[in-house]
């Protein structure tokens, strides 16, 4: 799985724990809708991570403690 594969899923797994949309995201974390599709977009590789941030602040989450979950672990080197 690739390092913006996993980043995804987990902001998806947090929202869905939450009951939380996407546009719901985007309202409480300052950015744009278009913004959090467009990371959801398999087809984007890469996301800032002044996204990740901004995101993590508007689920009240800090990016410890974001990055702390045990998908982050064995994520391969990417090369590209």
């Amino acid at each position: 799985m690739h390092v913006k594969d996993a980043v995804v899923e987990h902001f998806k797994e947090i929202c869905e724990k939450r009951g939380i949309t996407p546009n719901e995201l985007a309202t409480r974390s300052g950015v744009t809708p278009s913004t959090v599709y467009s990371m959801l977009d398999e087809r984007r590789r890469h996301i800032s991570i002044v996204l990740i941030k901004k995101l993590c602040d508007g689920l009240e989450i800090t990016l410890g403690e974001f990055f702390s979950a045990p998908r982050f672990d064995g994520l391969e080197q990417e090369i590209q």
